[in-house]
């Protein structure tokens, strides 16, 4: 890495909280260096109430770039001069890009998530799915398999801060994508989570139930619901196999794990940043094998 930091270096950096965990900065930086490209990476832990100071720094430091994790997403939209089409209608951000001091945000989570599907020879058109979630990355997830032709999406969550945005995201889908019918409902029923796992093609778990510390714990308390010929996706990806993924494998479901969507919503921020394709081949075979 020392060899390769120049005067002229352009800087990027993942920030959210925690992000100790993170395997993007070794990502990122291994794609710069097999591309031969002046850029490094870097993690910084940002609080939610850091989070303008945070962008802000960006602009003093003339980044190229952040990406943005949890719980920072959907805040990191206020300090942005420009959205995307994708993050303007999901109210959250998770890529922004510094041209000569403009920011401009985006959001690839949910291309991530699809084509981690179809990576796995999972497709999404006519499919019913249902997602635990309704923060950022739910929230793009959602909006996603929409748009690419999900025939049904049931949204559990927390009636909490978050439950009114999900409302509002179950109303934009109906609004853009009519022909998708969006269920939205309290996560803390188990009974009814377990009634449309049972009828669903994909379950997805967006929340951070399953990422350290919270490695010990399922979104799923009733494990009845998994089955053979269900989709098990998590978002978590560290540790690879979460609980909720580990179980699913026993119930016979095929098994998706959130490091397939790390690399592929980081190959779509790379190209934004750099004009360049990933590598992805070679990131998979030695980060992914």
């Amino acid at each position: 890495m020392e060899q390769r930091i120049t005067g002229t270096t352009k800087l990027l950096a993942l920030i959210g909280s925690p992000v100790g965990h993170s395997g993007s900065p070794a990502m990122y930086n291994y794609s710069f260096q097999k591309l031969g490209l002046d850029y490094a990476y870097v993690a910084f832990d940002v609080k939610l109430e850091e989070t303008a100071n945070a962008i802000q720094a960006m602009r003093t430091f003339q980044m190229r770039g952040m990406n943005v994790t949890m719980p920072l997403k959907t805040e990191a939209v206020k300090y942005m001069d420009a959205l995307s089409d994708a993050a303007r209608l999901i109210g959250a951000v998770n890529t922004i890009v510094n041209d000569a001091g403009k920011l401009t945000g985006y959001i690839t989570d949910g291309e991530g998530f699809v084509n981690n599907l179809r990576d796995h020879g999972v497709g999404i058109s006519g499919k019913k799915i249902t997602v635990a979630g309704g923060g950022g990355a739910a929230t793009a997830i959602q909006v996603q398999c929409a748009l690419d032709g999900a025939r049904e999406i049931s949204i559990f969550n927390k009636k909490d801060d978050f439950f009114a945005r999900t409302l509002e995201t179950a109303e934009k889908i109906h609004r853009e994508v009519p022909q998708c019918t969006v269920h939205v409902y309290d996560i803390e029923d188990q009974a009814c989570m377990a009634n449309e796992i049972a009828s669903s093609d994909i379950f997805a778990n967006a929340t951070i139930v399953g990422m350290k510390p919270l490695e010990n714990e399922s979104v799923v308390k009733d494990t009845g619901a998994l089955r053979p010929g269900l989709v098990v996706c998590d978002a978590v990806y560290n540790p690879k196999e979460t609980r909720l993924l580990r179980e699913a494998r026993q119930a016979g479901c095929t098994c998706i794990s959130g490091e397939g969507m790390l690399l592929w919503q980081g190959a779509s921020a790379f190209l934004l940043y750099t004009g360049q394709e990933m590598p992805v081949q070679e990131v998979k075979e030695r980060f992914f094998s």
